[in-house]
């Protein structure tokens, strides 16, 4: 095995001694006059800012039964839906993303569990262009009487002319990377047998869910939209001529 500009060529070797995912794998045929085949793994990424943010915001609640439990919650979320839309936020815009009542209880060891009440969820995700209004949209949701929020979290609305970009620079990337390796094998570059793609946007940083208390609300929260990295990684096949 040989390094060469930061990529290795793997010579054919017995299935079991093989490594996985190789970034560039050259198949010797045994006539010398025959063609061989070239796998060159290539990524590329572009960079776009986001233009949409999305906001997950919950309201938790507890009583002694289920029906209080979801009256009260009831009650509080309509508080921060009317908050949302009160921010200009469009009814198609915002979405129950969960809803669930479940039953509390106390465990001592060596004891049967002892029902000590009732907590329900209600989860909404709203979705807006506005960028710039993240920070006082997490305020504003706070204040109306959310206790749980998750995100925000920032998008591209419309990623595919970008990934379209981020694959023809992976292509031509390949194949100046194939025309090197065939130089270096004594080989002539063919064709392009097949191309397999994955694509997607780079995972944004973790965003655990944050339980707040309407105390904790501040007069705007400062919020950094940043840039998005969409990635695009091929497997091309080439073939190598004599």
């Amino acid at each position: 095995m040989r390094a060469i500009a930061g990529l290795f060529l793997f010579l054919a070797v017995p299935a079991a001694a093989r490594l996985p995912a190789p970034a560039a794998v050259l198949t010797p045929v045994p006539a010398a006059t025959g063609p061989g085949l070239l796998t060159l793994v290539v990524t590329s990424d572009v960079t776009r800012p986001p233009d949409t943010v999305r906001l997950t915001a919950g309201v938790v609640t507890t009583a002694a039964t289920a029906v209080a439990a979801l009256a009260a919650n009831a009650a509080q979320m309509n508080a921060v839906i009317a908050a949302v839309k009160a921010a200009g936020i469009a009814d198609r815009d915002v979405q129950t993303s969960g809803l669930n009542v479940t039953a509390q209880y106390r465990y001592v060891a060596e004891q049967a569990p002892q029902l000590t009440g009732y907590q329900a969820r209600n989860m909404v995700t709203v979705t807006s262009a506005k960028l710039a209004d993240a920070g006082r949209m997490v305020d504003a949701v706070v204040k109306a009487g959310a206790n749980e929020v998750q995100g925000p979290e920032f998008l591209l609305s419309a990623p595919d002319a970008a990934l379209d970009e981020a694959r023809v620079a992976a292509v031509a990337k390949g194949r100046a990377r194939a025309a090197l390796y065939a130089r270096a094998a004594g080989r002539r570059l063919g064709r392009i047998v097949s191309i397999s793609e994955l694509a997607g946007e780079a995972p944004q940083p973790d965003r655990k869910m944050m339980q707040m208390s309407v105390r904790e609300a501040s007069a705007d929260s400062p919020i950094q939209a940043g840039e998005l990295q969409l990635s695009v990684q091929l497997t091309i096949l080439f073939e190598l001529e004599p």
